[in-house]
């Protein structure tokens, strides 16, 4: 018994530890962080620079709209389950403001604000299978949406109302909101809601195991969201199809479709997506019989659903991994997994929960029919009131006839003072009309001169840009036949082009010697290759992390290291230059205490005669070779676009970047034997990634293979034109995205 008391006394004294520890944790400050209870060690890295970054915008604002809007780029972007409580407090926050405004625009875009934060706290509580406290939110932002004559605001509201009757079983109710929220979309063009709605409405036909009509409508929601180009839209609607084949047993399509939209939803960070995609990609398994993949992936989506704390996604998650479990003949793992699925069923769909939102639905077709008879009555009223004010009118005509003349005489003479104020006040009023207008003049100015001074800088910075860059005469003083498109999106560049000549002595004992690109023309020249006194020609077209300034700072570092390569340690083999430069270039970046990933990729060649090498960092290689010239025993996996007369050979890069890389390899130089006619092409992905056509589409790297290939008969000159004039027609009125850069050599 003694032994007894000492354990106890100890399991106290633990326990009494630990809730010291618990008392102890310390939360962020909310007077800085505006929330309560906000845990940093709990946030990931981006959500903590990004509440940081946003709240010294906030902290600085003097206006509640520009707070508003700071705290709508948190509540969007943030990834942790946290992001609620930033919503709840830019909800009052906007509740504040609409009281202590009276302008009529800003109130119209605060009322915007709230219906859209009503949205996001109904999507919280309905995440949290708190179904009641969900509609009473949406219906509130859809009254405020009508309210204000937002017709999509109001479109998007039918839409959660009818998710949630959906959720609840109530089918019928579901798709009634979703018709009426379709009809307003149609009539606006409003192409994200549509397939939104599409989704829903291809939802609700499933359910009811109408799988034909529920899979027309999941595939025109993906045509909608791959027209606008919306990921997470394309990652619901492929999860969507996937859905459909997994219940037609569709099994390979099923998982095709689900694994497309599992990558994007990765991508674009929605746990919530990639969840879902998870569990049916683990059911799919399942009925392939792959039972530790699906054990793997039921295992992995249930972590993430606990998560991010999303009750119907435990539910379902935890329901699949039991079935799995069974199948092991893991017993105790199968039954811990199944009452977590009833405990999440329970939660979501009880009875008290179904009442709730049949007597929220009568509620607002009540009220909204109540206001309908109310206007009415009103209307109706009115009408008899201007009547009996008609009435009195003329019974009292007679009698305020005679009033009136005294009436009036005392009017001029109030008249003649009121007129008499009002002029000093105009007169006032204009002079601080002329000093507001001179004070605005004056501060518009000061911002053209700061703008002035910006530009200025910008502007310096490109010469300096420009030195870097080999003169075009020296280029073709070593490249006759070649020509170099160089179009920045910005004034300065993240891409740049590169060249370093390579002169030998005669004597085999004596070293190389690096010439500079300010070189004297020889006699002899051959047309795109080393000139015949033994030089080597590198050149090469590099594109850095960004554009513009940033980008334009990267490139000067992997200039710096490219030039190193060569001058300083004398190296010519292409792959050897880019293991250097990388060396070179981490080396620079780890001066900083700052993490800097930025780096470069780059296809990089060196010419001697007839001899091309070739070593690339993501950007890869071309030439186009006459068919007949083609040798036949050649063997090589390159990319091969046959035309009539030309074929296009691509030479593959390593797939990775100048910078830092997990589990970095050395690069690979390829030699090439080059023919008479041959054309070498290298270039960064500004060209084939730019916008424009009449869908607003990528152009595309077969669109570019196409375009080379038809134009190998014209010189090197002639081609530059056709291409910068093929590129200005494709982008038309869009804007440029991204810097080009592109090299064509011809043998």
């Amino acid at each position: 018994m003694r032994y007894l008391k000492y354990i106890l006394l100890i399991i106290v004294i633990l326990s009494l530890s630990k809730e010291r520890q618990c008392f102890a944790q310390k939360f962020a400050d909310k007077k800085y962080y505006l929330v309560d209870s906000l845990d940093l060690g709990a946030l990931p890295e981006s959500d903590k620079h990004l509440i940081d970054s946003c709240l010294k915008v906030y902290h600085k604002a003097k206006h509640d709209t520009s707070k508003i809007n700071v705290l709508a780029d948190i509540i969007e972007s943030m990834m942790h389950e946290d992001w609620y409580k930033f919503q709840f407090y830019q909800h009052q926050l906007i509740e504040t403001a609409l009281k202590n405004t009276s302008s009529k625009k800003e109130l119209k875009r605060l009322k915007k604000s709230s219906a859209g934060s009503l949205n996001n706290i109904g999507y919280f509580y309905q995440d949290q299978g708190k179904v009641k406290d969900a509609l009473v939110y949406f219906e509130r932002s859809l009254k405020l949406y009508e309210r204000i004559d937002d017709r999509e605001g109001v479109a998007g509201s039918l839409n959660n109302m009818g998710s949630v009757y959906q959720g609840q079983g109530q089918l019928k109710e579901a798709l009634d909101y979703f018709l009426r929220s379709l009809k307003i979309n149609e009539e606006i063009d409003n192409k994200s809601g549509l397939s939104t709605t599409f989704n829903n409405i291809g939802n609700i036909y499933s359910d009811q195991g109408e799988i034909e009509k529920a899979l027309d409508y999941f595939k025109r929601g993906l045509i909608i969201n791959e027209e606008v180009g919306e990921k997470y839209g394309i990652a619901n609607s492929l999860s969507s199809i996937g859905y459909i084949y997994l219940q037609q047993r569709k099994l390979k399509e099923a998982l095709d479709f689900q694994s497309r939209s599992f990558k994007i939803q990765e991508e674009i960070g929605s746990i919530e997506g990639a969840t879902y995609s998870l569990i049916n990609i683990s059911e799919i398994y399942q009925k392939q019989g792959q039972i530790k993949k699906a054990l793997k992936s039921g295992e992995s989506s249930l972590t993430m659903a606990k998560k991010i704390g999303y009750a119907r996604l435990v539910k379902r998650a935890a329901k699949s991994l039991s079935v799995i479990y069974e199948k092991q003949g893991n017993s105790l793992k199968a039954l811990e997994t199944y009452k977590l699925f009833i405990q999440m069923r329970d939660s979501l769909n009880n009875d008290q929960t179904q009442k709730a939102a049949v007597q929220q639905q009568a509620k607002y077709e009540y009220e909204k029919q109540k206001a309908i008879d109310d206007a009415e009555h009103e209307k109706q009223i009115a009408i008899e009131q201007e009547a009996k004010e008609k009435q009195q009118i003329i019974t009292y005509a007679t009698g305020g006839g005679l009033g009136l003349v005294g009436i009036f005489l005392i009017f001029v003479f109030n008249r003649l003072q009121v007129t008499k104020k009002q002029k000093i006040v105009i007169e006032t009023q204009k002079v601080e009309v002329e000093q507001q207008k001179e004070e605005v003049e004056l501060a518009h100015h000061e911002l053209e001169e700061k703008n002035q001074e910006i530009l200025d800088s910008i502007t310096y910075a490109k010469r300096i840009q420009n030195a870097i860059l080999p003169p075009l005469k020296v280029v073709k003083e070593y490249l006759s036949e070649s020509f170099i498109l160089y179009k920045p999106k910005d004034i300065v560049a993240g891409d740049f082009y590169w060249m370093e000549i390579i002169s030998f002595r005669h004597s085999a004992l004596e070293e190389p010697v690096l010439s500079k690109t300010e070189v004297e023309s020889p006699n002899e020249q051959i047309a795109g290759q080393a000139r015949n006194d033994g030089s080597i020609v590198l050149f090469a077209a590099a594109d850095c992390t960004g554009h513009g300034v940033p980008g334009a700072m990267v490139s000067v570092v992997c200039n710096n290291g490219l030039n190193r390569s060569v001058r300083e340690f004398g190296l010519t083999d292409p792959g050897e230059i880019l293991n250097k430069t990388r060396e070179i270039v981490i080396a620079e970046f780890e001066k900083s205490e700052d993490e800097v990933k930025d780096g470069m990729d780059i296809a990089l060649c060196s010419l001697d005669g007839n001899t091309l090498k070739y070593a690339g960092a993501n950007n890869p290689l071309w030439i186009i070779r006459k068919q007949e010239a083609r040798d036949e025993k050649e063997e090589d996996n390159n990319q091969q676009l046959p035309t009539s007369n030309y074929q296009l050979i691509e030479i593959k890069a390593n797939k990775q970047p100048i910078g830092q890389f997990d589990n970095p390899e050395p690069y690979t130089t390829h030699t090439i034997k080059l023919q008479q006619g041959d054309s070498i092409y290298i270039f960064s992905d500004g060209y084939v990634d730019q916008f424009g056509g009449e869908k607003g589409k990528k152009f595309k790297a077969a669109a570019f293979r196409t375009l080379l290939l038809s134009i190998q008969d014209m010189p090197m000159e002639e081609q530059n034109a056709i291409i910068i004039n093929t590129f200005e027609n494709w982008k038309g009125n869009l804007e440029q995205i991204d810097d080009v850069c592109i090299i064509g050599v011809k043998i």
